[in-house]
């Protein structure tokens, strides 16, 4: 180990850790504790100002389970592990500390069975009607659950206010539009906001099940099938985990190629986004101009890359269809087109009184409250949190093809709305300048696996950080966990909603637009 990771690792505090350096384009280290280290670590990143990317955990045998936390400094990522043998108390909660480790800690307890000692919240969180409480899915050598005879429980114990002049409004699962399904539960003085309670889990489709036991070399599509509106940005992790494993550099196209497909990913996205903020707000114009714009995008991308939403282009060992010059002339000319609109549209709608009166203060996050919880990707950058992973860590391609870092520090649906048009230009700046001096050479090299092995890929998807877990064991897949960004933002949406009105809400909502399905696994 090298000198200067070694220090890297005792920086973080006298822990008894075993750890090595895992290659990775974001630096990452690796780190066996104890479960007295477990809480201690976690304190110590959160004072030097670390952020919990993810928790999550996995059955090694029939008796001993391993939990795992990962945590994103300013200087790398550090994929931490638990080893529990499943006698007496359950592990060290991170809720006291990370507080959007909650409902990760409630989820892993409806997988595996184990809880996490000093989280007061012991209601189920992915659990609904499908399962009943004795059934663990992610447990090996259980039953199948339709041999158990037992249904499952949908009941669930949400939080209520004391207030006889309250009201409750129970919003979903099932909505008026062709949307993912959650419960929204607000409790309201009048239109006012007081409290809103969450329940998700209604998407879980055992996706990380649907892993174990497949080639990691034909797990590709189903990452990419995750969370749709992210099928670049999962797939990219996923492959980037197996290349990880096989110690593999995918050429230097592959990977310019990989970022170009990121960047009109979130394009795609956050276009859409602000044309429906604009339709929620009243005003349908910015809908029509919007979607439009990336109608055409995504009708490029069809005509250029065989997708319209760039679906398994990214493949383990490079990607599966390279760019002629051509075809490059014609993505830097429209643009060039693009960009021009967007500018003349951005002037409009920021000068439209009724507009800003929908958008300025409302749903707001200050950027103390946004470092209390964690916040990354666009919403966390719309309530000054410098983070992101591109900028910050420039993993190809973006070491030699840099891109800007777009802030705001009011943290409402404006900033969030002024934040995506940013990224839309950035990103445009971005593709014009790499497609000006893309790589020669091959998008595709041979990549052999290792039987066993783990590994970890991360990507600044266009909500935040994406990141894949994996761990291979003879030669097939044993344990995969995609991780949504979504999981550290829901909880931020219910405290965003306060002291706003009801009918607000879809705006607040829509500013966020977090994904079900990512979250829902």
């Amino acid at each position: 180990m090298k000198k200067q990771e070694t220090r890297l690792v005792q920086g973080f505090g006298p822990f008894r850790a075993v750890s090595s350096a895992v290659s990775s384009a974001v630096p990452l280290w690796r780190a066996a504790l104890s479960p007295q280290d477990w809480q201690g670590l976690a304190a110590t990143l959160r004072q030097r100002g670390g952020r919990l990317l993810g928790l999550w955990a996995e059955a090694m045998t029939e008796r001993q389970l391993r939990i795992h936390a990962l945590y994103l400094s300013g200087a790398a990522c550090l994929w931490c592990s638990l080893d529990w043998d499943g006698d007496g108390a359950g592990y060290p909660t991170l809720s006291q500390i990370f507080p959007t480790a909650s409902r990760q800690e409630r989820a892993i307890a409806d997988l595996l069975g184990v809880r996490a000692e000093g989280n007061k919240d012991l209601r189920p969180w992915l659990r609904h009607a499908a399962w009943p409480e004795s059934f663990f899915p992610l447990r090996i050598g259980q039953l199948p659950v339709e041999e158990l005879g037992v249904q499952g429980d949908s009941s669930y114990a949400f939080q209520q206010l004391p207030s006889d002049d309250l009201h409750e409004i129970p919003v979903g699962p099932v909505h008026a539009g062709t949307i993912e399904p959650g419960h929204f539960r607000f409790t309201c003085l009048g239109e006012q906001v007081l409290q809103l309670e969450e329940r998700l889990g209604y998407t879980h489709k055992g996706t990380e099940w649907l892993f174990r036991g497949k080639d990691p070399l034909a797990g590709t599509p189903l990452a990419g099938r995750v969370s749709g509106d992210s099928t670049v940005a999962y797939a990219w992790a996923y492959v980037m985990a197996v290349e990880n494993i096989a110690e593999f550099q995918p050429p230097a196209r592959a990977l310019a190629l990989r970022g170009l497909f990121a960047e009109r990913e979130r394009l795609a996205n956050h276009l859409g986004d602000l044309g429906a903020l604009g339709n929620d707000a009243g005003f349908a114009f910015a809908l029509t101009q919007l979607l439009a714009i990336k109608e055409e995008l995504l009708r490029e991308n069809d005509e250029v890359f065989g997708h319209r939403y760039l679906m398994d282009l990214i493949q383990p060992g490079g990607i599966a269809r390279d760019l002629s010059p051509a075809a490059g002339l014609r993505l830097r000319q429209s643009a060039g087109r693009w960009q021009a609109r967007l500018q003349d549209l951005e002037l409009l709608l920021h000068e439209h009184a009724g507009l800003r009166d929908r958008l300025v203060g409302t749903g707001s996050i200050s950027p103390e409250r946004a470092y209390h919880w964690g916040m990354g990707g666009m919403a966390g950058r719309a309530s000054g949190q410098a983070w992101d992973l591109r900028v910050q860590f420039t993993p190809a391609p973006y070491g030699k093809f840099p891109v800007d870092i777009a802030l705001a520090t009011t943290g409402d649906v404006a900033a969030r709305w002024a934040v995506r048009f940013q990224e839309i230009y950035a990103s445009l700046r971005w593709q014009d300048t790499l497609l000006n001096a893309l790589p020669e050479g091959s998008c595709q090299a041979p990549l052999r696996v290792p039987e066993d092995g783990e590994g970890l890929g991360i990507v600044e998807g266009w909500r935040g950080e994406v990141f894949v877990a994996l761990r291979l064991e003879s030669g097939r897949i044993a344990r995969c966990h995609p991780h949504d960004p979504s999981w550290s933002l829901w909880p931020v949406l219910e405290e965003a909603v306060l002291q706003d009105i009801v009918a607000d809400f879809p705006l607040i909502n829509k500013s966020f637009n977090l994904s079900y399905s990512g979250h829902d696994l």
